[in-house]
């Protein structure tokens, strides 16, 4: 059981990672450092938009309008953290007498 609880930590620390390099790849790419008509750096691009923009977007509709800055891949990272810390304190509190 504790595989479980170490498996979804690992996946939530990737998602994590995925929406880091997604801002970097957004912010470079709206500054011009990256090609995006390059096909390959548009495929990266395309897959870290599609794998992150589902948690983004209520995220989004709730911020106010704070002009160019987005701010919610901070506010998803720091919610993933929590998830994360919740996570330990739960397989703590479940198996921590078994170790």
């Amino acid at each position: 059981m504790t595989a479980l609880f170490w498996l979804i930590d690992r996946l939530i620390g990737l998602y994590i990672w995925a929406v880091i390099l997604s801002a970097l790849f957004s912010m470079l790419a709206s500054f011009g450092v990256l090609d995006t008509r390059n096909r390959m750096v548009w495929s990266i691009g395309d897959f870290l938009y599609r794998l992150t923009e589902p948690a983004l977007r209520p995220i989004r509709n709730i911020l106010p309008n704070l002009g160019s800055i987005d701010i919610s891949p901070v506010i998803l990272i720091l919610l993933l953290q929590a998830g994360r810390m919740l996570l330990g304190s739960l397989e703590m509190s479940l198996f921590g007498g078994l170790y």
